[in-house]
């Protein structure tokens, strides 16, 4: 290729990633939808955007690592807190039992359905073990399942991709071997393996642990020094034995996330960014190496194989995965209806396939067109279904909002107890000890641990909060909570209103929009409280009554609407409002 070709390929993989993203964001629906059939087009139709032309024998490697990074970023989100007694069990086995039964009978299946020899089936069987959070995590994000449903599949899918990995780098050499190797020595190369992978990944989590504990770093230099990290580890783990670095980049996300008195540096805004254009590319490169001959005798065969993974195989592991334990059977038909593949059995067929056939191999010129047409059709079957499944399953979360209010003061727990009035799902935290009994004397769900580690952040996904309230009586506090979680936490974050536009010295630049109505601040509600003001729940169609204000709506389907400084919002047929009713006594305020 020229350097102009190279140029425009390059610019055309990155336009085509990013902008099937955008697309399907706007369409929501999941971007693997389009990334795929965008890729496998734009390879058909040109030869610019052929990732082994552009790259030669780079594209393998570079493949490998930016898996690594993709599964180091899940790691993060993985806290081991959250995965004990039954949920913990159904992990393992979903790993471990899974994938046996997965590639022992996607093994079988392939003989006779897709007309490969069994080594070239083994081969396939392997790559078709794994699953991905790259797929997963959208899909989830669509259905928004109950806390241990998205905590199961999450796992599930971070840690089998780099077993997954290892397993097809294994049976690789093993095929090619053609018998050369026991079983024994099989075993003993995964468990080789598997070794390399944790002592890389026990050695990057100590260099992290050094570099982020003891170094003053910024968090630009903090989160490059992750990447580079991460990169390293995973290419010396990779040039020792092949997808050992899966394993270790992943150990190191998992790691690093549960190390006590660890602040890991913006995470959401540079990784997440990162990896959604790495999955991009990555989907539009590898889908581009297939060609409409390859599928030509493939495509009915592997629908086959697809039909027999969805509706026999993967029930059946959930059900050998969920026996004998407290997991509800509604809840175990889902798992059954969610194994989608992804990015890592596309880039292990893209590796693998090309050897294979240059080896020989029966039917290994099949692997790479069959398991595209497997991530095609798993994703369209799970990304279609889904939702519609979990609903008459009765396994989603509710969608009526679940607010997070953070403050202790008298009226901030009368609002908590007003808005569960109102059918909200409402959770408060407060950091001082009397103020944290108080929100529990009053019944009102209380969430442990810190603020910024535990209540919010990764964990309020976790608990499904929707929306974030500041309330306490420290502006800068409210306005530096709400710089750090307005990037974390999906919902809106909403904060009081400091008594001056100078006050403070963070609150006066954060430039947000406060709660609340013009004068409505926070010693201004304090004091209204104190004068005999109260908090109540209306109808909204019978209007605001003289001298009360509007704090929020809460709609009919139960969404919350705040006041803010813009004015209150419009309320509609059925929905609720909180008011602030006008002082009983007023009282003397200083200066007056």
């Amino acid at each position: 290729m020229t350097t102009s070709q190279i140029l425009l390929g390059i610019g055309l993989v990155v336009a085509l990633a990013v902008g099937c993203q955008v697309v399907a964001s706007l369409l929501r629906v999941p971007a693997i939808l389009l990334l795929l059939p965008a890729g496998f087009v734009a390879g058909t139709l040109t030869e610019v955007v052929n990732p082994q032309k552009l790259l030669g024998p780079a594209f393998s490697p570079l493949v490998s690592l930016a898996v690594a990074v993709i599964l180091y970023d899940a790691g993060l989100g993985l806290d081991l807190r959250h995965l004990k007694g039954h949920t913990r069990t159904v992990v393992v086995r979903l790993v471990w039992l899974g994938a046996l039964v997965t590639w022992v009978s996607a093994a079988l299946l392939a003989v006779p359905v897709i007309g490969m020899s069994l080594s070239a089936a083994v081969m396939l069987g392997a790559i078709l073990v794994v699953s991905g959070p790259t797929v997963v995590g959208p899909l989830l994000g669509f259905v928004r399942p109950t806390e241990r449903l998205q905590r199961v599949l999450v796992w599930e899918g971070s840690l089998i991709d780099p077993l997954g990995g290892i397993l097809g780098a294994l049976v690789f050499h093993g095929v090619l071997a053609s018998g050369q190797q026991s079983l024994a020595d099989k075993v003993a190369m995964f468990c080789g393996s598997a070794a390399i992978g944790l002592a890389g990944g026990a050695l990057g989590t100590a260099l992290l642990w050094l570099l982020l504990r003891r170094l003053t770093l910024d968090e630009v230099l903090a989160t490059t020094v992750q990447l580079a990290a991460v990169v390293s580890v995973a290419a010396a783990c990779d040039a020792f034995r092949d997808d050992t670095g899966l394993i270790a980049a992943v150990v190191m996300g998992i790691a690093l996330a549960n190390l006590p008195g660890l602040d890991m540096p913006a995470r959401r805004s540079f990784f997440e960014t990162l990896v959604s254009l790495i999955i991009g590319l990555l989907f539009i490169s590898i889908s581009a190496t297939v060609t409409p001959q390859s599928l030509r005798h493939v495509v009915l065969p592997a629908l086959g194989l697809v039909a027999a993974l969805v509706l026999v195989v993967r029930p059946l592991v959930a059900l050998l995965s969920t026996a004998r334990t407290d997991v509800p059977y509604r809840e175990r038909w889902f798992i059954g209806w969610m194994a989608p593949r992804g990015i890592v059995a596309a880039a292990t067929a893209s590796t693998f396939s090309v050897a294979l056939v240059g080896a020989g191999i029966g039917g290994a010129q099949k692997i790479l067109p069959a398991t595209f047409v497997v991530i095609v059709a798993t994703v369209m079957v799970y990304g279609l279904t889904a939702v519609p499944a979990a609903r008459r399953l009765g396994v989603r979360r509710s969608a009526r909002s679940r607010p997070l209010l953070v403050g202790g003061d008298p009226w901030v727990i009368e609002l908590g107890r007003a808005l569960r009035s109102a059918g909200l799902d409402v959770l408060m935290w407060a950091g001082l000890d009397v103020q944290r009994r108080r929100i529990a004397e009053a019944g009102l769900d209380l969430a442990p641990g810190e603020l910024l580690a535990a209540a919010t952040g990764a964990g309020a996904e976790l608990e499904g909060i929707t929306d974030v309230l500041l309330l306490t009586d420290e502006d800068d506090f409210n306005a530096l909570a709400f710089m750090t979680l307005k990037e974390t936490v999906e919902g809106p974050v909403h904060r009081l209103a400091p008594p001056t536009r100078g006050h403070g010295v963070v609150a006066p630049y954060t430039g947000s929009e406060a709660l609340f109505g013009p004068g409505l601040n926070r010693p201004e509600l304090a004091h209204r409280y104190a004068d005999g003001a109260r908090i109540v729940v209306v109808p909204a169609g019978e209007g605001v009554p003289a001298g009360h204000d509007t704090l929020f709506l809460v709609r009919q389907d139960g969404r919350l609407a705040a006041a803010t400084e813009a004015g209150p919002p419009t309320p509609g047929d059925g929905d609720t409002a909180i008011l602030l009713t006008p002082a009983a006594a007023p009282t003397p305020r200083p200066g007056r």
